[in-house]
């Protein structure tokens, strides 16, 4: 196994109060404020005070310059949204002697001129070096990889680099905004995987408005060069489509994170949300509000895992066996493997009774009555971004047992861990095996009071890795 990056050393407390935390601030705007102030006692509690009577919350108070006159400081609010930080700079431009001189947001300034770059793993410091890397030494590696094609694995990049593939069609819950704008999405997925399980990556833009063939042909002609490829934000149905065929192409694994990765953390929230209420996962009963590549494939996987009863729903309602309205063959297929007693309905109508809600669909789509309605333990994971299917303090108020959003419910604590795996055990591709070992890795490393760890813990990515490595070569 490769251990490139070594594991960080958190305890459980950690897990909770980042959990706690992040909770806290989830559905802020973060906003510093550069803000003067005149040199005289009770200044900077004039600014605290007028930022607590808006209803901001401070963050960080840096310190940035001091004169005889004034103090320049930085300070970060928290704010729930647009407007609300408008009322709070009124209120902060109002008082004599400070003067708010810049807001800055961070986020667009962490993601100048990009979060990525292809970084040498090579020093070069003497002629010798040089004469090493390139020529003439290169050519002792070349001809090695010409008479043994397995050994480019070892000596080239491939055996540690990813392809992550995008159209931009089913960018997160943006929608179809195109490749350029998904594009700052796949360096954060390749910084991830950089920071958390040591993994290099290139995005690789595919083309507005090609055709499956296209895509399928473009990926497959750059595909020697890699190690994995990972489909990302492609729209539904056709991602199906171009995973299959490319799966069958490829004698490397095609991971396509909007599917896979978010089954499985389902998978281990459910897992771990069951040891916590003394439930198991066989006699659940699931309702999935989603039949596009999410919904799809987490239904798929939780069969897999044991649980009998899964219901899809789409805007038309559930899926069952023999529906014509608004179907098509990828509906066909999940509404044949899914939905046993056949039950018919809105999504009201079959959560009444269900013990676990999955929402992979659009914002306020459930009410607490819905929430209500379903038998104990009630388990709701309301996975719409950026605004869930209904809040998780809405759903613990109509009597949910565990109530989370996608924010900790989050793709970035399986594929990390998932593709490291992949890679380092020379896996042909992703099998059910792994994705199943993969949710019980993270499930088991969850500390107690919580659902899930924390993405932070490089341990857990660690562990996913390992249970992936050893699925694959103990498949049958």
């Amino acid at each position: 196994m490769s251990n490139r990056e070594p594991a960080t050393q958190r305890s459980a407390v950690d897990d909770v109060q980042e959990s706690l935390v992040a909770e806290k601030y989830a559905h802020k705007l973060i906003r510093k404020l550069r803000i003067r102030l005149e040199d005289r006692p009770g200044k900077l509690a004039e600014v605290a005070t007028a930022i607590g009577a808006e209803g901001g919350l401070i963050g960080d108070i840096e310190s940035l310059a001091i004169n005889s006159q004034s103090i320049l400081r930085n300070v970060t609010v928290y704010v729930d949204d647009a407007a609300h930080l408008d009322r709070l700079l009124q209120r902060l431009t109002a008082l004599p002697g400070i003067t708010v001189e810049r807001v800055v947001d961070d986020v667009l300034a962490i993601h100048e001129g990009g979060k990525l770059r292809v970084a040498s793993q090579s020093e070069i410091n003497s002629l010798r070096d040089l004469q090493m890397i390139y020529t003439p030494g290169v050519a002792s590696v070349c001809l090695t990889i010409a008479r043994d094609e397995a050994a480019y694995r070892r000596y080239t990049w491939v055996s540690n680099t990813v392809a992550i593939v995008t159209d931009g069609s089913a960018v997160l819950g943006l929608g179809d905004i195109g490749p350029k704008a998904g594009l700052p999405v796949m360096e954060g997925k390749a910084v991830i995987l950089d920071r958390l399980a040591g993994v290099g990556c290139v995005p690789i833009l595919l083309s507005r408005g090609m055709s499956i063939d296209e895509m399928v042909r473009t990926v497959e002609s750059i595909a020697t060069g890699f190690g994995v490829i990972m489909l990302e934000d492609i729209a539904a149905p056709k991602c199906f489509e171009i995973e299959a065929k490319l799966s069958e192409r490829l004698p490397i694994p095609v991971f396509h994170d909007d599917q896979h990765g978010t089954a499985v953390i389902v998978l281990a929230a459910l897992i771990s949300a069951c040891r916590r209420f003394g439930a198991e996962l066989e006699p659940l009963r699931v309702v999935i509000a989603g039949s596009g590549a999410a919904g799809s494939a987490t239904a798929r996987l939780l069969l897999a895992a044991g649980v009998k009863d899964v219901i899809c729903c789409d805007r038309t309602g559930a899926l069952y066996k023999g529906r014509s309205e608004h179907m098509n063959p990828s509906k066909d297929a999940l509404a044949a493997a899914t939905n046993p007693n056949g039950l018919k309905g809105s999504l009201a109508e079959v959560m009444a009774g269900a013990n676990v809600f999955v929402g992979l669909s659009s914002a306020g789509l459930v009410s607490r009555d819905m929430v209500s309605s379903m038998a104990e333990p009630r388990f709701v994971l309301a996975l719409a971004n950026p605004t869930p299917e209904i809040s998780p303090r809405e759903a613990m108020a109509a009597g949910a047992s565990v109530a989370l959003d996608g924010r900790t419910v989050n793709n970035a604590l399986v594929f990390p861990g998932l593709i490291r795996g992949a890679l380092d055990s020379g896996a042909k591709r992703i099998t059910e095996g792994m994705k199943l070992a993969a949710a019980k890795a993270i499930a088991d490393l969850t500390p107690e009071g919580l659902i899930l760890p924390s993405i932070l813990n490089r341990g857990v990515h660690k562990a996913v890795a390992e249970a992936v490595h050893k699925a694959w070569y103990d498949r049958s």
